[in-house]
C-alpha cells in the first residue's frame, strides 16, 4: 500500500509542514476512532481538483468496523461524495441525516475538515456502524462527548497537540483507562478501567468529584514525585503530555489532552495505563543486559589472562617451533577477547564488526615480525553481526591477515627480484541480500607454487576453512590476486 508521503508527492500540492501536521494527527487518531466507535478515513485533495485520495485509514478497537475493505490509496472524483465537496468548500463539519447502507449495514457518515494555519488541508470521514444501536451508557456518552470536542478542535486547527504521541509503544489508549476532567481539574467521569488503576494506587471509593492532582499527591509518596510541576500540569489537564506516577508497587502512565473545542480550555481528557508489569519486565531486561555485559567483560579478562600466560610460556620456551605455536595461540585468544570486549560495551547481543576488523588489523600488524612496514586497510562495511557469528569471523579474519602479513612479506621478493618497500593488505566487506562477502587481498609475494587448499596441512588454513564452512555455513576461496594473494569468504548473515 502507498504511504502518506508517496500519495502526497504523487497527487497533491501539500507542503512539508502540511504533511508533518497530518502525520501528527494520524499518530493520535486512534483516540478519536475509539472515542467515536467509528472508522476514520483521511482524504487528501487532488492537485488538479479532480477529487480526493485516501491517505490513511483507522478502525476502532471499541466497536464494530464500518469499512470491511481497506480504502488506502483509492480515489473518489469530485461530485461523487457531496459531503467531501462541502467540507472542503465550507471548512465546516458536515453530517448526513440518513445513514448510508453498505452490505446491509447502516453507516452514519460525518466529514471533519482538517485545518492548519487557517486553511483546510484534508478531511476525515468518520464512518459509524449503526447495526445493533442501543441506548448509550454513561461510558459511551462520555466517549462521544469527548470525541465531539476533539472533532471541533481538529476543524478549528487546535489538534493535534505538540508533544507525546499515541503511537509510542507504552502510550495509554482509550480502553486502558479514561478520565474526563472539568476546567478546575476535578473528575467528571472515570471509566471502570481508569477507576481500577487508581484503586491499585490505594484509592478507596469513587473518583468522581475529586481533584485528581490533590488525590494523586495523597496516594503517591513525596520521594516518588520527582517533578511536582509536571505532575500538576498533566493531572490538572493543563499540559498535553504524559507522565508516570506510582508507588513502590504500582506504576501508572497518565497522558493528558486539554480540550479546547471553542478555543478556551473546557476540561481535559486523561488516558491512564497501568504499566506495573511492563516496568517490572523492563527492570528485569536491564538487569539481564547488565549481567550479560558483565559476563562478556569477565570472559574477556579471563582470555587476556590466558593470553598472558601463553605469552609468558613462549618467552621461556627455547624451541623456535614451540615458541611460534604459542605466539599464534596468543593471537587467536586475543581475537576472541576483542569480540567479548566489544560485546561487554554493547546494549544488544550484536556488535559493530567494523570496529573489530580494524582492531584485528592493527593487532596483527603490531605483533608481526616482517622486515617491511605493512598497512591493513578496510573498504566497505561488515555492519552489525550477532555474537555467535562475530566470534568465529574474528578468528577467520585474524588467521587470514596473519597469513597475509607473515607469508606475503617475510623475505618477500617479486619475479624481478625486487623487494617491496611497504605492504598493503585490503579487507573489503559488502552486505548483499542476506549475505556477507569478504575479500582479503595483499600485494605480497603470492601463493607458493602448486598450492591447493584441499591438500594444505597448515593449521591456520585448516582453522579458517572449518570455521567458514562448518561454523558459519559459508564458502571459502583462496587464489592469486592481482599481485599477491586473494582470500574470499561468502557467508550467510541475518
Amino acid at each position: 500500500m502507498p504511504s502518506l508521503h508517496e500519495l502526497v508527492r504523487a497527487h497533491t500540492d501539500l507542503v512539508e509542514d502540511d504533511v508533518t501536521w497530518l502525520q501528527r494527527l494520524m499518530a493520535d487518531w486512534q483516540i478519536l476512532a475509539d472515542l467515536s466507535f467509528a472508522d476514520l478515513v483521511l482524504w487528501l485533495p487532488d492537485r488538479e481538483d479532480k477529487g480526493y485520495w485516501a491517505g490513511g485509514q483507522m478502525r476502532p478497537t471499541t466497536g464494530p468496523t464500518a469499512l470491511v475493505d481497506d480504502v488506502l490509496g483509492t480515489f473518489i472524483p469530485t461530485g461523487r461524495r457531496r459531503m467531501l465537496d462541502e467540507a472542503f468548500a465550507t471548512g465546516r463539519l458536515v453530517r448526513e441525516g440518513d445513514p448510508e447502507w453498505r452490505d446491509d449495514v447502516p453507516v452514519r457518515v460525518e466529514v471533519i475538515p482538517v485545518r492548519r494555519a487557517g486553511r483546510v488541508i484534508a478531511t476525515i470521514a468518520r464512518n459509524t456502524n449503526l447495526l445493533g444501536v442501543r441506548t448509550p451508557s454513561r461510558l459511551e456518552l462520555s466517549y462521544l462527548q469527548t470525541a465531539a470536542d476533539l472533532t471541533q478542535m481538529i476543524a478549528a486547527g487546535h489538534f493535534p497537540l505538540p508533544g507525546q504521541r499515541s503511537d509510542h509503544a507504552d502510550s495509554p489508549r482509550v480502553g486502558d483507562g479514561f478520565v474526563r476532567l472539568d476546567p478546575a481539574g476535578g473528575v467528571v467521569y472515570a471509566s471502570p478501567n481508569g477507576l481500577s488503576a487508581y484503586r491499585r494506587l490505594g484509592l478507596h471509593g469513587d473518583l468522581t468529584g475529586l481533584v485528581l492532582t490533590d488525590l494523586t499527591r495523597d496516594l503517591v509518596p513525596a520521594r516518588k514525585r520527582l517533578d511536582e510541576e509536571t505532575l500538576s500540569a498533566v493531572l490538572g489537564g493543563r499540559d498535553g503530555r504524559a507522565t508516570e506516577v506510582g508507588t513502590d508497587e504500582v506504576t501508572l502512565i497518565v497522558r493528558s489532552i486539554p480540550l479546547r473545542p471553542q478555543g478556551d480550555r473546557s476540561g481535559a481528557l486523561l488516558l491512564v495505563r497501568d504499566v506495573t508489569e511492563l516496568r517490572s519486565r523492563d527492570r528485569e531486561l536491564v538487569t539481564k543486559d547488565v549481567t550479560i555485559r558483565e559476563i562478556h567483560h569477565r570472559v574477556k579478562n579471563n582470555l587476556q589472562t590466558v593470553a598472558a600466560l601463553l605469552r609468558l610460556q613462549a618467552r621461556r620456551t627455547q624451541a623456535e617451533d614451540a615458541k611460534a605455536a604459542l605466539e599464534e595461540a596468543v593471537r587467536r585468544v586475543g581475537s576472541i577477547a576483542i569480540v567479548h570486549e566489544t560485546l561487554s560495551q554493547a546494549v544488544e547481543e550484536t556488535v559493530d564488526f567494523d570496529e573489530i576488523a580494524d582492531r584485528l588489523g592493527a593487532m596483527v600488524v603490531d605483533v608481526s615480525g616482517v622486515e617491511v612496514p605493512v598497512r591493513v586497510v578496510r573498504e566497505g562495511s561488515f555492519g552489525k553481526l550477532p555474537s555467535e557469528a562475530a566470534t568465529p569471523l574474528a578468528m577467520v579474519l585474524t588467521e587470514v591477515l596473519q597469513n597475509a602479513v607473515e607469508h606475503g612479506y617475510t623475505g618477500a621478493s617479486h619475479a624481478d627480484g625486487s623487494g617491496p618497500a611497504a605492504g598493503r593488505v585490503v579487507v573489503t566487506a559488502r552486505r548483499i541480500v542476506g549475505r556477507l562477502h569478504m575479500v582479503v587481498e595483499d600485494d605480497g609475494r603470492g601463493l607458493p607454487g602448486g598450492f591447493d587448499l584441499d591438500t594444505s596441512t597448515q593449521l591456520g588454513l585448516s582453522i579458517v576453512r572449518t570455521l567458514v564452512e562448518s561454523e558459519l555455513g559459508g564458502v571459502l576461496e583462496i587464489g592469486p590476486g592481482s599481485r599477491g594473494t586473494r582470500v574470499q569468504a561468502d557467508l550467510p548473515v541475518e
